[in-house]
């Protein structure tokens, strides 16, 4: 089973839309039995909390529902996940620095997996306004789509 864990700054925004974009593409695929997905959050100021209710409505007009809570990313995650994904440049440095020498994860940019090269970066668009959180979705949409084919390549 391959387990993936996303990861952004607080876990309410484009860490869980990832996580929910990434189960949905799994589920369509009738791959849940090989693929453990999830969500975390560089901080736990939001820990226990749903996603923000902005995402989780931008996400409902897409047909997509956001159901988990934030949580923030732990030691034991640098073991029990195989890829960790952050969302921007801060992600993977925070993940970097929290990881334990002999972590097995294998950490990567979110946007590496976008086969269009136009962002480096998933924009947080907690500040922003309706375009952002809609520029969030099409990005995940296309990286994890991107994400998805290639792990699979690679079992097969």
């Amino acid at each position: 089973m391959k387990r993936i864990l996303f990861v952004c700054l607080g876990n309410i925004c484009r860490s869980p839309m990832a996580e929910t974009v990434m189960r949905k593409i799994v589920d369509d695929n009738n791959a849940a039995d090989r693929y453990l997905v999830d969500s975390a959050g560089i901080i736990g100021y939001h820990e226990g909390e749903q996603a923000d209710s902005r995402m989780r409505s931008f996400a409902f007009q897409r047909g997509y529902r956001i159901t988990s809570i934030s949580r923030p990313v732990s030691t034991d995650d640098f073991y029990n996940f195989d890829l960790i994904i952050g969302m921007d440049d801060d992600n993977i440095e925070a993940l970097q620095r929290k990881a334990p020498k002999d972590s097995r994860a294998q950490i990567s940019l979110m946007t590496d997996f976008c086969t269009d090269g136009a962002y480096s970066s998933v924009p947080d668009p907690y500040y922003g306004g309706a375009a952002g959180f809609t520029l969030v979705i099409d990005i995940l949409e296309e990286a994890c789509a991107a994400l998805f084919e290639s792990l699979e390549k690679r079992t097969k």
